[in-house]
């Protein structure tokens, strides 16, 4: 990395010239700016640790107040300073903000941290307005500095083993990084930055490597949601402006999914990175490509395993649904597999799945919808007959829902005999009273369409009852004659045993009487 970032490169040479009058990053940087890459990692004052990466000009926050207060100083504002020296003086502020502080301690450093929010700014609004193109001398400063000061080892505090309970996050007190306002900045500019159109894509690849951007991705798992949305924002502007790095950036991204669904079940950015891969797909071309077929069934099916679905579920459908709507071959394959991972004891859960099913459903043609509809036809059966009355009441909307009812008018041959056993069993014996009324006008619904079909589902539905009574007292009966066996048996044991005491007790008795005699 250290040779691709201080290696001789072709760049330009009129550009260097008129930025720093042909002198190199780090002639203008001094003693501040010797590679780094051979140190151990910085730990700076938060006690997190920092990866020994490319940091120019880098300064230890553990050096005392007094000897930041004689070297943290402000420099001239860029308005004040010609503009052959404006560009020197950016590399200068660069440098300067490569320095951390620990924000943990809001009374410490308090001068010097206003200092650093203040270049930061300034900066900002120096990318903001800048009317020629970066040389490759600022493009490899801004990335140094952002480095820097994004790039840490996130430490989450103890959660009392939710983990493994599968808390909710949402349930939770958002966590905030007392760092933030400060972060803040940094993610502005780095947005600034990639937004630019004076940043050429070409010359900042080099810089915003792959190394950089699975960086960037670690940070995705941030315990502060602000860090997080910032974070989806750049994502998606660099896989916009990257073009190159579009399949690595999937790539990666995919890596996260699978780690999440088969190792941790554990990651705080899953909805965030979901809701980046919404906007990819509603962009893929048509006809899909394998690749991108592949992902929905080995990434974005499987995501509904984890117990914690509810945190992330909304952008994953959208994604689910997204496929759907742009090739409705792949709805079979969808359903059937939402099936596959159906909750059993998660009503909550439950719930959001018939929500997303029914928006799947909105998107599946008559042909699609012929494949799944017997697995489909018993899930919803079962659904119907879930003692958690949102449940039922959910699934039985569905034929609020014109789109579905078509779909059952025009196949109700066959699912209706599946699904007329649960009906009944609601309007017989379900505790809720809307559950029951909502059953009531789904059978007359299916009565009054086709009569002679409906009859003859409730003839069979009756059959099937009788012959439940006759096997249940068949059973009954012999169960009853196993244990009249089992109690027989049981005393005859006893009566032998009986017996052959009183044998052992007689012979016992007679040896003695001998003993006597004699």
């Amino acid at each position: 990395m250290m040779k691709q970032i201080f290696g001789r490169r072709k760049a330009s040479k009129t550009a260097d010239k008129e930025f720093a009058g042909g002198r190199t990053f780090n002639q203008l940087l001094g003693s501040g700016a010797a590679d780094l890459s051979g140190q151990p990692p910085f730990l700076s004052g938060t006690g997190n640790t920092y990866g020994s990466g490319n940091r120019t000009g880098f300064q230890d926050s553990r050096i005392n107040d007094a000897l930041f207060s004689s070297t943290f100083r402000p420099l001239p504002s860029f308005k004040d300073v010609p503009n052959t020296e404006k560009q020197n003086l950016l590399i200068k502020k660069l440098n300067m903000c490569c320095t951390l502080f620990d924000f943990t301690d809001a009374a410490k450093n308090i001068k010097e941290k206003e200092i650093k929010t203040l270049m930061l700014l300034e900066i900002d609004e120096y990318v903001r307005t800048a009317t020629v193109k970066f040389p490759e001398i600022v493009v490899e400063a801004i990335t140094k500095m952002i480095s820097v000061n994004l790039f840490r080892t996130l430490i989450s505090p103890p959660r009392e083993k939710k983990v493994l309970q599968a808390f909710d996050l949402e349930e939770d007190e958002p966590l905030m990084d007392p760092a933030w306002p400060h972060l803040y900045h940094v993610y502005e500019l780095l947005l600034t930055f990639v937004q630019s159109p004076e940043n050429d894509a070409k010359l900042a690849k080099r810089y915003i490597d792959n190394s950089f951007i699975l960086r960037l991705l670690e940070l995705f798992d941030s315990e502060d949601a602000r860090e997080r949305d910032r974070l989806k924002t750049i994502l998606h502007r660099i896989y916009g402006k990257f073009m190159v790095y579009r399949p690595f950036i999937r790539k990666a991204i995919n890596n996260i999914f699978y780690q999440f669904i088969y190792e941790t079940e554990k990651h705080n950015g899953i909805a965030e990175l979901l809701e980046i891969f919404g906007s990819i797909i509603n962009g893929f071309a048509l006809p899909l490509k394998e690749e991108h077929k592949l992902f929905l069934v080995r990434t974005l099916i499987p995501l509904h395993k984890p117990r914690c679905t509810t945190v992330y579920h909304r952008q994953l459908s959208y994604c689910i649904t997204q496929f759907v709507e742009k090739d409705c071959k792949l709805a079979d394959t969808v359903i059937r597999g939402l099936i596959k991972y159906w909750p059993i004891t998660n009503s909550t859960k439950e719930v959001l799945f018939l929500g997303e099913l029914e928006e799947i459903l909105d998107a599946t043609q008559p042909a699609e919808f012929q494949k799944c509809m017997v697995p489909l036809s018993h899930q919803i059966a079962r659904c119907l007959n879930s003692s958690h009355f949102q449940v039922a009441e959910r699934v039985l909307f569905f034929w609020n829902n014109s789109h579905f009812e078509n779909f059952v008018k025009q196949n109700s041959k066959v699912i209706l005999p599946i699904i007329f056993p649960a009906l009944e069993k609601n309007i017989n014996g379900h505790w809720n009273q809307v559950v029951q009324s909502l059953s009531l006008n789904v059978r007359k619904l299916f009565s009054d369409r086709d009569p002679q079909l409906f009859t003859e589902c409730l003839r069979k539905y009756e059959e099937d009852k009788d012959r439940e009574k006759e096997f249940k007292l068949k059973q009954e009966l012999a169960w009853k004659r196993l244990d009249e066996i089992a109690s027989a048996k049981v005393l005859a044991e006893s009566l032998d045993i009986v017996q052959d005491w009183v044998v052992d007790k007689k012979g016992v008795y007679e040896a003695t009487k001998a003993g006597v005699r004699n």
